[in-house]
């Protein structure tokens, strides 16, 4: 029996990796005899954490556009003629019925590539502002996946389909949950409210936390405080009956659930989670990321009256007033996790497949 194999392109971060393997896990569900194959750039983080999902991954020789003066950029062309060389090589060996690109400089040659040789292509946008490659990349693909509205003003709107990004299964499973009031040895009277700096941490998010702390604590308030492997050292101090001070969450689905409100960034992924379990969230936009998404993300979460978004360099002016209203008032906390809730797509995974399954079953 022919195998029905796909190959799957995206990498250099998470919100480009985790959205590829959710949508991998879902193509392994829905087609008979299916085979993966996982296109990456070598030495990028995907080239380590796909494997551990069971699945083969080809790096290319490819890098992304520094957008400031360096001298990386002088190879640049180089390495993009080689990784599209190296692409014609993987698909005429490989021959994919269909290819998946989740973003990142990584996706832009193999998806290309396929475009150019007749085979159907999809694209999956999980920001409010498109990354260089999908933008390169929408005239030459047969679908795009979003998880905006009003993305028409950077793509074909004849190719958009409104799916949110894929995320794990898990967070709406709510069979393995940790009551973590519990195991906390929380009081029922408290607010708990979670602040997720990220992996790495957040130095900023982490000083106004600690310059605010007696403060919260003072409004009868539990703080699950990730502060980052980076930053547990300095911070580990503040353990107390009042603060859980943790360098990194394994449990994140159960830290979501038990949480009042969440001070976290706004990346893709995290936004779309927030949405999923509807809880009213204080964004605080990093500003190191690419052509500055996730302040747009933040904002595009905003206008809806879903959250409610503050940017680094006004968090000394205005963290305590905004962190005092939402905790003060209710029908706002209530508001902002209703509207929240309404843009959330759990089914986007299923969604892009059932798109492929269709355009395959109609080729046939």
């Amino acid at each position: 029996m022919r195998k029905n194999r796909f190959i799957i392109s995206g990498g250099g971060t998470g919100g480009h990796i985790y959205p590829a393997l959710s949508i991998a896990n879902k193509i392994n569900e829905s087609f008979n005899n299916a085979e993966i194959k996982f296109v990456g750039a070598i030495g990028r983080m995907e080239m380590n954490i796909i494997p551990k999902y069971g699945y083969n991954i080809h790096g290319l020789w490819i890098s992304g556009l520094q957008r400031s003066f360096s001298l990386k950029n002088i190879i640049l062309p180089l390495k993009l003629i080689i990784s599209l060389i190296q692409s014609i090589f993987i698909l005429i060996k490989y021959k994919p019925k269909f290819v998946i690109g989740t973003g990142g400089f990584a996706s832009f040659p193999i998806v290309f590539i396929s475009s150019i040789l007749r085979i159907p292509t999809l694209i999956q946008e999980q920001n409010s502002f498109p990354g260089i490659s999908n933008r390169l990349l929408s005239n030459h693909a047969n679908y795009i996946s979003v998880a905006y509205d009003k993305m028409e003003k950077y793509f074909p709107s004849n190719k958009l389909f409104l799916t949110g990004n894929p995320v794990r299964e898990s967070i709406s499973n709510l069979n393995n949950l940790i009551d973590l009031k519990k195991k906390l040895k929380i009081d029922e009277s408290k607010i708990v409210i979670s602040i997720l700096g990220g992996s790495l941490g957040s130095d900023k998010i982490n000083r106004t936390i600690e310059e605010n702390i007696d403060f919260i604590i003072s409004q009868n308030i539990f703080i699950i405080w990730q502060c980052g492997k980076n930053y547990f050292e300095d911070y580990k101090k503040y353990n107390s009956d009042s603060v859980f001070v943790t360098d990194f969450i394994d449990d994140i689905d159960s830290v979501y659930y038990s949480s009042d409100l969440i001070i976290a960034r706004s990346g893709a992924l995290t936004l779309s989670e927030l949405a999923i379990v509807s809880k009213p969230a204080i964004l605080i936009p990093s500003p190191n990321v690419a052509e500055n998404h996730q302040l747009e993300n933040a904002r595009a979460i905003e206008e809806k009256h879903a959250c409610i978004c503050i940017e680094e360099k006004d968090l000394d002016l205005i963290f305590r007033n905004k962190l005092d209203l939402v905790i003060r008032d209710k029908k706002l906390q209530e508001e902002l996790s209703y509207n929240i809730s309404k843009i959330a797509l759990p089914n986007a995974s299923n969604d892009i497949v059932e798109l492929i399954k269709k355009h395959l079953n109609n080729a046939e």
